[in-house]
């Protein structure tokens, strides 16, 4: 079975490996290419879009892909709408997985925001704010100029790219609470703002966060165009073997 992983996330590296020791699938990898140095995966990869649904549609038939597994960012609502329209139009069969959002407890300090835009307005004058956002997002900061920003990209910004004021740092997450703590002591931080990926990938920062006392600005997940949807890799192995 011919199959498409629209990658970029832990979950889909998890899959990678998985599919790419089973001779019943022939499996490629998708990377929208946000990453300059993305991780590696243990199968054939293209980076890049399609052209939207339409180039995707055109890319399944001429592939003779059977069957889509949409494993995206939860905030990638563009390309998971691109893969239901396009998987509508050509017959071939579409699973998300999606991994479940984080839930507040007890020593959580959440403000919930609907958009990035509000998470600038909601954090308060002179506040110094972990923004553990893409790359694309943080720039939205700079109209702040009364804050002190800690931002961390994986890859270095372009040339005239517009930035809050702060600091810069090129690393990619942390991958313990202990080391995401230690970074937000370091630096004087009080108040931390990100997305609600969900997963343990990247929720050492809500922990250490929540260890410190500190308020988070948490960006809501946007609404995805419905498709049938699994929450982990094994329920994806499942609806996969099911197909062979």
């Amino acid at each position: 079975m011919r199959l498409l992983l629209l990658g970029g996330t832990g979950e889909a590296r998890l899959l990678a490996a998985e599919l790419a020791g089973d001779s019943r699938v022939e499996a490629t990898v998708s990377l929208a290419g946000a990453v300059a140095r993305p991780q590696a995966y243990a199968l054939a990869t293209r980076t890049g879009g399609f052209g939207g649904a339409d180039g995707l549609a055109a890319y399944l038939g001429e592939e003779g892909i059977a069957a889509v597994v949409d494993a995206t960012h939860p905030y990638a609502a563009r390309i998971s709408a691109n893969a239901v329209e396009a998987c509508s139009a050509t017959g071939v069969a579409l699973l998300r997985l999606e991994r479940p959002a984080w839930t507040q407890e007890p020593g959580d300090r959440w403000t919930v925001v609907a958009d990035v835009p509000a998470a600038v307005d909601a954090l308060p004058p002179g506040a110094r704010p972990f923004l553990a956002l893409g790359r694309k997002e943080i720039g939205a900061f700079a109209r702040r100029g009364d804050l002190h920003c800690l931002m961390r990209m994986i890859d270095p910004p372009e040339e005239g790219e517009r930035l809050p004021p702060g600091t810069l740092v090129l690393a990619r997450p942390g991958g313990s609470v202990e080391e995401e703590r230690a970074l937000l002591e370091a630096h004087g931080l009080t108040h931390v703002v990100a997305k609600n990926s969900g997963g343990g990938w990247s929720r050492a920062k809500i922990l250490a966060a929540r260890a410190l006392g500190l308020p988070v600005v948490l960006i809501d997940r946007p609404a995805l165009a419905p498709a049938e949807t699994v929450s982990d890799v094994d329920a994806v192995r499942r609806w996969l073997e099911s197909r062979l």
